[in-house]
């Protein structure tokens, strides 16, 4: 899936890095090679000689218990060397070794590092396309990932808004990890699966839609300090918001709005009943104020959530851009957009990270972000889980980031 999403892609534009929070997608293959590299390779298949030694702190990204400073965040997009020729060559080193590995019996420690590395390029699967995403929309062309524009469904009603009523009591939330099972797999932060009072709640049936929130913007609720947390309101001042990213105005539509997407610029009227995405939690919890309800906690979510097969607009879609909720029971709990929670991001009751540099890979970010649940639809579809926990700071926006609320 790493090679198909980086197909056609010309060296230049997989060396932009168009904000703080992306990285280029050569880097973003490079990093997932390395992941493999180091910390299944080299301590795991004996005799595995790298193909280029500096490529271990080189392509690092956070792992500072490894003991090598790795180069700025910033600086990846000045990275011309080594060229994509040379990055797609550390692919296929790593790959044949990787094989090697897997012919012979390995360590259930092996294992569970394979398992970890395979979800790892997952995350950054999804990553490249956000990247790319904000990279495109950087450059004044504007150009498409894909060329092919999107098809909207014609005459078909949208999903009513419904609620989902839940009534008090004690649940259990995160993942139940059959330490037995070297194959069985969650991230550190999902477990250990603990029990949780709620209050009765309702959750809606759907995320809300672009036509909601235009509503939500049409009132002026972008220059009302009292929809917002105090610092959602200074951000909103700071940064000049007055719409999601990536909406742009266009006196062409009856909204007087487009937006641009994986596929190009499309009209809002077109994409009317589809998800918002990309807002960021203070704008999340700012809309569900201004509708007079809120956004549900992490725990919610997962009661909801709780049986629900995944399926949805998903990476493997193809579509790479949120669509209408089909009206059918609760809706987009998987795919379309990551869903922001009133939860911050702390370690369950009991919570442990891995030993080693990998102990790096979720614990120490513990501060100052939100959780989100549900996944987006580049998110590939065996990657998800009701019991997976993404997070970010409150700001965020270049994720496929959207609402659904409670009460």
């Amino acid at each position: 899936m790493t090679r198909s999403i980086a197909a056609g892609i010309p060296a230049e534009d997989q060396m932009v890095q168009s904000c703080p929070d992306a990285s280029p997608m050569k880097w973003h293959q490079a990093h997932t090679t390395w992941f493999f590299e180091t910390f299944v390779l080299r301590p795991y298949l004996a005799g595995y000689r790298p193909l280029r030694e500096e490529f271990r702190w080189l392509f690092n990204s956070y792992y500072n218990s490894l003991g090598e400073e790795a180069p700025e965040k910033h600086l990846r997009a000045s990275l011309s060397r080594p060229s994509l020729e040379e990055v797609t060559a550390f692919r296929s080193h790593v790959d044949a070794a990787m094989e090697n590995l897997l012919a012979n019996s390995m360590n259930d420690e092996a294992a569970r590092r394979v398992v970890l590395g395979l979800n790892h390029e997952q995350q950054h699967q999804e990553l490249m396309l956000t990247d790319i995403k904000h990279a495109f929309f950087s450059n004044p062309l504007r150009p498409a990932y894909r060329a092919i524009r999107l098809t909207e469904a014609c005459n078909v009603a949208p999903s009513e808004f419904r609620w989902h009523r839940f009534h008090e009591g004690v649940t259990e939330i995160g993942y139940q990890l059959d330490a037995a099972n070297c194959l069985d797999f969650c991230f550190d932060n999902e477990a250990p699966r603990h029990k949780v009072y709620l209050e009765s709640f309702g959750i809606a049936n759907r995320a809300v839609t672009c036509r909601e929130y235009l509503e939500f913007m049409a009132d002026n609720a972008y220059t009302r300090p009292e929809c917002w947390l105090s610092e959602g309101w200074e951000t909103v001042r700071k940064q000049a918001w007055r719409a999601p990213l990536y909406w742009e105005r266009d006196a062409t539509d009856s909204t007087g709005w487009r937006i641009f997407t994986l596929r190009g610029w499309h009209p809002l009227s077109t994409l009317l009943d589809t998800p918002v995405c990309h807002v960021s939690f203070f704008e999340a919890d700012a809309f569900a104020r201004w509708r007079g309800c809120r956004l549900p906690s992490e725990a919610e979510w997962e009661l909801a959530a709780k049986g629900s097969q995944i399926r949805g607009n998903l990476l493997e879609s193809g579509r790479f851009q949120p669509a209408a909720a089909p009206g059918e029971g609760m809706d987009q709990l998987f795919g379309d957009c990551w869903e922001w929670t009133a939860s911050p991001y702390t370690g369950y009751p009991g919570y442990m990270p891995l030993p080693g540099a990998l102990g790096e890979y979720n614990g120490k970010f513990m501060s100052g972000q939100m959780i989100l649940r549900g996944g987006s639809c580049v998110t590939p579809e065996s990657h998800l889980r009701a019991t997976y926990r993404n997070f970010f700071h409150p700001a965020t926006r270049w994720q496929f980031t959207g609402i659904r609320l409670a009460a």
